[in-house]
């Protein structure tokens, strides 16, 4: 499938969908929609992900079979300024893929637009209707379970996923990503996004896919949120309990003291932080923090490996960052 992305104004910091397409996706990426950046190459901004240029409009883009909203702003609202975008995509009879909680299926124009261009409008933070709470019964599954946690919202837990799957599957294992969020299904398929569920059953949806994936060596479980933050500490431990994970690894982004968009909240110590977590899943599993992830792209290669070395330290326990440095064994081992 060839596809459009629309980031508008937000490539690429704060455009993670479309970055974990360009990165792990198998769509052929033919464009990127950002009026800020047209006329560049996502190659310009990151050398090693998939390579496209850029344009100013979805009028401007070439052929392709589906337009993806790449960006997923705090609270998941549609913005206005982007319903050209999604009008000429419809128009032209390209499918569109949100990760919104602001539903496009919903919208009378897009849906009339949609059916007169034999269309299809893909909302995937829609969960399931038939979800249950939890029975406890994802800690029977064969398969070793490991979850993604962090120290705030967008610390690398999606990548972190990923490039352990990856690396799982390089030393020969049936590895699978349990997507959890919007960009995780957009790469894989499937899952279910765990912030749209409602709380009563967001721990069941998680079992739910821990069991049918359980074929699989290895899974490892996208976290989401974190356990400090102020708004999304319930998502975190709704995927904590439902998983009922055999390890958990910990993500952090460099240098990052404070919740991001809640700077008066202190992000803990990681010696206490790692405590939490082993406390809030120790009446579910004996889970602990065996290995950790540290986002290092405002650093040079130098501060990278300090900071690596550092953050390890801090864990005690086997870390690296994955994007710069990939999953070394001594980290796989860990997990594993």
């Amino acid at each position: 499938m060839a596809v459009a992305i629309l980031t508008h104004d937000a490539f690429h910091d704060r455009a993670k969908t479309a970055v974990g397409l360009l990165r792990y996706g198998d769509r052929t990426v033919e464009a990127l929609v950002d009026r800020e950046r047209a006329g560049q190459r996502v190659h310009d901004s990151l050398p090693d992900v998939q390579d496209a240029p850029i344009v100013a409009s979805m009028a401007d883009a070439p052929d392709v079979d589906a337009l993806v909203i790449g960006i997923s702003p705090i609270g998941g609202e549609f913005n206005e300024s982007w319903r050209k975008d999604v009008r000429t995509a419809l128009e032209r009879g390209c499918d569109v893929y949100s990760g919104l909680h602001d539903f496009l299926a919903d919208d009378e124009e897009f849906a009339r637009l949609a059916e007169e261009h034999d269309a299809e409008l893909h909302d995937l933070r829609k969960p399931p209707e038939d979800l249950t709470v939890a029975a406890g019964t994802a800690g029977d599954v064969d398969a070793t379970v490991v979850t993604t946690v962090g120290t705030d919202c967008s610390t690398g837990k999606m990548t972190a996923s990923f490039e352990i799957r990856d690396a799982a599957r390089e030393r020969g294992l049936d590895a699978a990503v349990v997507p959890t969020g919007q960009t995780g299904i957009a790469i894989t398929g499937w899952g279910i996004v765990i912030d749209r569920v409602i709380a009563d059953y967001a721990a069941g949806a998680v079992e739910r896919l821990v069991e049918e994936a359980q074929a699989a060596d290895l899974l490892v479980v996208e976290g989401q949120g974190a356990l400090a933050h102020p708004a999304y500490s319930g998502v975190t431990t709704s995927i904590l309990h439902g998983s009922v994970p055999d390890a958990l690894v910990m993500c952090h982004e460099a240098g990052r003291e404070v919740i991001h968009g809640y700077e008066s909240f202190d992000i803990p110590p990681l010696p206490e932080y790692v405590d939490i977590y082993e406390r809030l899943a120790a009446p579910i599993s004996d889970a602990s923090v065996v290995a950790g992830m540290l986002n290092t792209r405002h650093l040079d290669d130098s501060e990278a490996a300090d900071a690596v070395a550092g953050y390890s330290d801090a864990l005690d326990a086997p870390a690296t960052d994955p994007v710069r440095h990939g999953v070394p064994d001594e980290v796989l081992d860990a997990i594993l």
